[in-house]
């Protein structure tokens, strides 16, 4: 019995390393919010830095279709104040906070079994990663 699709339609990151990603053929360089289920699937995200990031970062705009937000905090685990995120509770969105490379691998997991899943992931530049 198949219990989950051969394929999926989701965009998955495929690599990443000190200040790029791979999404699909996609090579990236600066912080995005990723969507398993929107098009365009890939957004630019302004923050270059945890300790540049503000609440006003987490305004995403309706994320109706949406039941997880994965929070990639870059190199390491790192926790923004609740507050900036408290309109998700509102909503019923989970929030998850990770690392960026941890957060990369939990979406790819997730969309791949068609879950409506999100994923804003910082992506410090390289010599800004010690």
């Amino acid at each position: 019995m198949k219990l989950q699709p051969d394929t999926s339609h989701a965009p998955m990151v495929r690599g990443l390393g000190p200040g790029w990603l791979l999404i699909e053929q996609q090579r990236v360089q600066t912080s995005v919010f990723l969507h398993s289920q929107r098009t365009p699937a890939v957004q630019p995200w302004s923050p270059a830095r945890f300790e540049t990031l503000q609440s006003r970062d987490f305004e995403l705009g309706p994320l109706d279709d949406c039941e997880l937000l994965l929070f990639g905090s870059g190199d390491r685990l790192r926790f923004v104040p609740p507050a900036w995120t408290a309109w998700l509770l509102e909503r019923r969105i989970g929030l998850e906070t990770m690392d960026t490379a941890a957060a990369c691998r939990t979406y790819n997991v997730l969309a791949s079994e068609g879950r409506k899943v999100a994923a804003l992931l910082l992506l410090e530049s390289a010599s800004l990663i010690t």
